[in-house]
């Protein structure tokens, strides 16, 4: 997501950054899946909302450009830090719907919905690729941006749809999370996140890494982890609230998925490739 012109703001950093040797043993220090050192990757524990607010000041201040509804993510950085473009660009009485019941939020109900802005970070889970181009797609009219209660097994959409050149919210649908496009892999990004035990079984024999050069802050450097060596590097990962956008109609299910964590005002990126063989959801890949 664009943010150039809010640099000034001091977003916090979440994402850790997680260098390795190319030397093919690595040493082993533990792994934080679960531990009470990831609560900051959880947006609901984030209760840092100066800069936040900070943001939002600057936001209302500065007139969204026109061009920002030619992509969704420049439309959608103004909307989430911005009250004021929220009642604008939201449909009012708005759709609520869940468990097969429609519910209607009025203006004077709704409250300021920062999504992840108070994590610094969001989260995108592709089958591939090619949809991770998506994000600068200009065709795609429609997205959802999803809330994703892992912990609690359900997951609230924010559905956003570009009418006549204009990006608008205009309903929220919470639903099972065993009726994501994603269930079998959440499921299973669930433990990951949360048992230790399952988690180093859960890496496939050679796991390819690629990431920053410690040394060269222009060079990249690539190795490989396993099984028992994983721990070592294993990034924290959030295990009860995390975010997805989901842009256009992506294929449900499928058997690959890329876990992506961007920062939104950092450039910090980190990727997780996963595949599912014989219905067993391995790691086999981790960029940096």
């Amino acid at each position: 997501m664009r943010a150039d012109i809010y640099s000034e703001v001091k977003m916090k950093k979440i994402l850790p950054i997680f260098f390795v040797s190319t030397a093919i043993i690595f040493s082993c220090t533990g792994n934080k899946a679960g531990s009470q050192n990831d609560v900051p990757a959880d947006s609901d524990s984030i209760n840092d909302t100066a800069s936040v607010d900070t943001m939002e000041i600057l936001i209302s201040e500065t007139p969204m450009p026109k061009a920002a509804d030619e992509l969704f993510d420049d439309f959608f950085f103004n909307y989430a830090a911005n009250r004021k473009l929220q009642l604008k660009r939201t449909v009012w009485p708005l759709p609520s719907i869940s468990g097969g019941k429609t519910t209607e939020i009025s203006k004077d109900e709704w409250k300021t919905e920062h999504f992840f802005m108070h994590q610094g970070y969001y989260t995108l889970i592709v089958n591939n690729e090619r949809e991770l181009r998506a994000v600068k797609d200009t065709a795609i009219n429609e997205v959802r941006v999803e809330k994703i209660y892992l912990s609690k097994h359900y997951v609230k959409q924010f559905v956003f749809n570009r009418n006549n050149g204009l990006w608008m919210l205009d309903s929220i649908v919470s639903k099972s999370l065993a009726h994501s496009i994603n269930a079998s892999f959440l499921k299973f990004y669930h433990r990951f996140a949360t048992d230790t035990a399952f988690q180093c079984r859960s890496v496939s024999e050679i796991v390819q890494f690629s990431g920053p050069d410690p040394d060269d802050d222009f060079s990249t450097m690539e190795g490989v982890l396993t099984p028992e060596t994983w721990p070592a590097f294993a990034p924290e990962l959030p295990s009860h609230t995390m975010y997805n956008v989901i842009y256009g109609h992506p294929k449900q299910g499928g058997n690959n998925k890329i876990l992506v964590f961007r920062g939104i005002s950092n450039g910090l990126e980190m990727e997780l490739t996963f595949k599912r063989k014989g219905g067993k959801w391995l790691l086999t890949k981790l960029s940096e």
